[in-house]
């Protein structure tokens, strides 16, 4: 039991950092989760082959709580896009669907390099994107709309996010303001970790941190719910007081420095 109190209060940190950061920053707390869960689990000994499957399907598992509770937080602001959700919400639950077969074809040292690689792309964009720049002023239709949701659920479940990351600025690209393209995003959310996180219930792993079923880690995945529960609000009620934009650059700052060290891991 004593072994298991300091891994435990990390995790309680960890989700609250992670609740905080999805409040003030609309950016979905999968991204922290899963390298701290990587270097967590690794530190206490579980550094196996499988090791990236349980870190992005227990992040992705926690999605599930945080994307319903934020999407009804949305919704009582008449801020979700329901269209959209509707429109999207096949081609999404497909390529998540998809997402899991790729990871649990995979080891822990390519997808250190693909998560590397992707969180990169990302913080770049949250460094130096524009909410002016645009590709067109509608969401796409036809069979463009089934590629880019197919992709979207696809590559959040090789990253273990909810989707907020590539469903904000794929919005704003296409002419949605900001705060309806965070909530919609957020309904994204749900439609990628449902799907996913069952199917990795039923992905075997070796050598797993106790309580893990399947690729999900069930501690882990109730410390961090109950603490990105509790503090989600106090993230969205700081974004009324702080200088948001700055602080977006900062974290990106931050992503970009823990992207580089798993790909430092995973390559040297």
């Amino acid at each position: 039991m004593s072994e298991m109190i300091l891994p435990g209060l990390i995790l309680a940190a960890v989700g609250a950092f992670a609740g905080v950061l999805a409040g003030l920053l609309g950016v979905g707390g999968g991204i922290v989760l899963v390298p701290a869960f990587f270097y967590l689990f690794s530190a206490a000994g579980y550094g196996s082959d499988d090791l990236m499957q349980i870190c992005l399907a227990t992040s992705l598992a926690t999605i599930i709580v945080t994307s319903a509770r934020s999407v009804m937080a949305h919704n009582r602001k008449g801020a979700v896009d329901w269209q959209i959700l509707k429109d999207w919400a096949l081609g999404i639950m497909i390529g998540a669907s998809a997402g899991v077969l790729m990871v649990s074809s995979l080891r822990t040292h390519t997808l250190q390099v693909i998560f590397g690689v992707l969180v990169v792309i990302i913080a770049l964009y949250m460094m130096f994107g524009r909410s002016t720049w645009r590709l067109a002023e509608e969401m796409p239709q036809g069979p463009i709309k089934y590629v880019m949701a197919g992709l979207t659920g696809f590559v959040s479940v090789l990253l273990g996010i909810g989707g907020g990351s590539i469903g904000v600025p794929l919005m704003t690209l296409h002419g949605r303001p900001i705060h309806r393209a965070v909530a919609t995003a957020a309904g994204f959310g749900g439609l990628i970790a449902l799907p996913s996180a069952l199917l990795f219930l039923f992905t075997p792993t070796e050598n797993a941190p106790p309580g893990t079923i399947g690729a999900v880690n069930i501690p882990a995945f109730l410390i961090v719910i109950v603490m990105t529960t509790l503090t989600a609000p106090l993230g969205a009620t700081l974004a009324h007081k702080l200088d948001a934009k700055m602080l977006k650059k900062v974290f990106a700052g931050f992503l970009m420095l823990v992207a580089l060290n798993m790909l430092r891991k995973a390559l040297f």
